[in-house]
């Protein structure tokens, strides 16, 4: 994104000024939530420029903000690829965690939703280099570890193994009871911290119930302070206004005098770091570069994917639902929802959309459906002002979520149907929202480095199409 740009969001988001842009809100009711058929306001066209390709199973993309204009694409095996401004892909790896163990790689891949999920620069990484990564650990058996690592000021496009080994330090490890669900996002957010999402650890219907269990990391949203002195034996710090951060401090037992609102702070098994909960797998997510606002594709179950808005001026603590909910619906989904009453349970997303069959025994959807959703990024270009694009893994949908201040509620129009299959997304130097794309779906998958490979894509405006550029097919 321009850095000039994200400066001027941080500054007007840390004045209480991030959302004045756009009036959107958390809906409050079902019929608030919106779904596929919408019209975004100037019913925008986009196409899908191709930068690069020859990526094994790329799993997420980012930029450094270093001025360099170097476009950073994450393999699922452990590696981590730059591309060049002029699209060339550098033949070295930026970063190979498949070499620094003696053993062999260090990288879990042995189910497809396990590799190396993430890369995240930090927002000074011009001055100190440091960069930080999200991991399904072999040694850990399937553990995610989050990382931090320091170019070599002599070396800024290579990490040696050397290199990578000796400016290593291990910020967290969350441990992981299955081989799915794992989340992976890292990203800074405005206000200078480190976001992590985190599933709920696996299986299906969250067996853990660690959605709604504030004892864990899993099945959350995290956020943590990194940047604590060299000599600190901790490796972040609890921001103080983390919504959890002293909940579960110990302090002397007090039954007459406090108010119930103090009584229902304290959480004596609350995990410090937890800044949002009820999530299923929130393998994506996004701020939006203009507003600080974030945008969570939360990957659904058997029937329906949901995108949660939440605004920059949130002070956390949201519960979103999982597993009591999965969007809108009662959860488990036994059949007809008009035949099965339930609570709303927790703060409702802004958006859903179905799989092509959206409960069981539904007739199969013709239009409109998709598997499992996959953040891209926020879209302030093209006609497009704060617009959320999210692309689905199977169908090869990319949607567009947005607020219609006319009609005053949010809009989820497909913009386009392709033969793609998204994995991920993010932003270049500029703010273009950028895609990236795979072939390993879960009964073909060969293994991160036999699938056919992937490949990198630029979300442009339709009729800004450059000249002789290879654009992503779309079906009529």
């Amino acid at each position: 994104m321009n850095r000039v740009l994200s400066t001027l969001a941080a500054t007007a988001i840390a004045l209480g000024l991030g959302t004045a842009a756009h009036a959107q809100s958390v809906p409050q009711t079902v019929d608030e939530v919106a779904e596929p058929g919408g019209t975004l306001p100037g019913n925008p066209e986009i196409a899908l420029v191709k930068v690069a390709e020859g990526f094994a199973d790329p799993t997420n993309v980012t930029s450094a903000n270093d001025g360099s204009g170097r476009i950073f694409v994450v393999e699922r095996v452990g590696r981590v690829k730059i591309v060049n401004p002029d699209g060339t892909v550098q033949e070295e790896p930026f970063l190979d965690l498949t070499n620094i163990n003696p053993l062999g790689s260090d990288v879990q891949t042995g189910f497809v939703e396990q590799g190396l999920y993430s890369l995240a620069f930090h927002p000074n990484f011009e001055e100190n280099g440091y960069f930080f990564v999200h991991y399904a650990s072999l040694p850990f058996n399937g553990d995610g570890v989050i990382v931090r690592f320091q170019v070599d000021p002599e070396s800024p496009n290579v990490m040696t193994p050397e290199r990578t080994n000796e400016t290593a330090k291990v910020i967290m490890r969350i441990e992981q009871p299955y081989y799915n669900h794992n989340g992976g996002q890292i990203a800074f957010g405005p206000d200078g911290y480190l976001y992590i999402g985190s599933g709920d650890g696996g299986w299906e219907g969250d067996p853990l119930q660690a959605g709604k269990d504030l004892s864990t990391p899993l099945g959350k949203m995290l956020r943590v302070d990194v940047d604590v002195p060299e000599d600190d034996l901790r490796p972040y710090r609890i921001p103080a206004d983390n919504p959890f951060a002293t909940a579960a401090k110990e302090r002397l037992m007090v039954l007459f005098g406090i108010t119930e609102e103090e009584f229902a702070e304290i959480r004596t098994k609350a995990e410090p770091e937890i800044w949002a909960y009820g999530v299923r797998n929130p393998y994506e997510f996004s701020f939006d570069p203009e507003t600080g606002d974030l945008y969570i594709a939360d990957v659904g179950q058997n029937h329906w994917e949901e995108i949660i808005y939440q605004p920059a001026d949130s002070k956390g603590g949201e519960y979103y639902g999982w597993p009591d909910m999965q969007g809108t619906f009662c959860h488990p989904m036994t059949g007809d929802p008009a035949e099965q009453e339930c609570s709303v349970v927790g703060v409702l997303p802004a958006a859903q959309y179905p799989h092509q069959t959206p409960y069981p025994g539904a007739e199969d959807l013709e239009e409109g459906f998709g598997c499992s959703v996959q953040g891209l990024g926020v879209a302030n270009y093209g006609g497009m002002d704060g617009v959320y694009l999210a692309g689905d893994w199977c169908s090869g949908r990319v949607f567009g979520l947005g607020w219609d201040e006319d009609a005053g509620k949010w809009q989820l129009q497909e913009l386009l149907q392709t033969g793609l299959q998204f994995t991920a997304g993010g932003y270049d130097e500029d703010g273009n929202v950028l895609a990236v794309t795979a072939n390993n779906f879960y009964l073909a998958d060969q293994g991160p480095l036999q699938n056919p490979p992937g490949a990198l894509w630029r979300v442009v405006p339709a009729d800004e199409v450059p000249e002789g550029a290879e654009v992503a097919r779309v079906k009529e």
